[in-house]
């Protein structure tokens, strides 16, 4: 039961971070095609080099989580390898 439990905290951390890092790109992506159009909106300009500021500190905390829950499955995956 318990190294269920392990496999499932995996997967979905797996899933997530996966999720994470497209919307990470995406988002990227966006920003720098706005901050890079040629149009003369400078409103426009600014929302796309916001979006990639946002983003780049979304990749730290990601990186930062994720490296967390893998750490949190390790351990998970050690007591359940102890009470089985």
């Amino acid at each position: 039961m318990a190294v269920d439990l392990v496999q499932v905290i995996d997967e979905w951390t797996t899933r997530i971070t996966a999720l994470a890092w497209a919307l990470f790109l995406l988002t990227w992506s966006i920003g720098w095609a706005l901050r890079g159009a040629p149009i003369p909106f400078s409103k426009v300009k600014r929302a796309g080099a916001n979006l990639i500021e946002d983003s780049i500190w979304a990749a730290f905390w990601l990186a930062i989580g994720a490296t967390i829950f893998k750490f949190i499955t390790y351990v998970a995956s050690l007591v359940a390898g102890a009470l089985g």
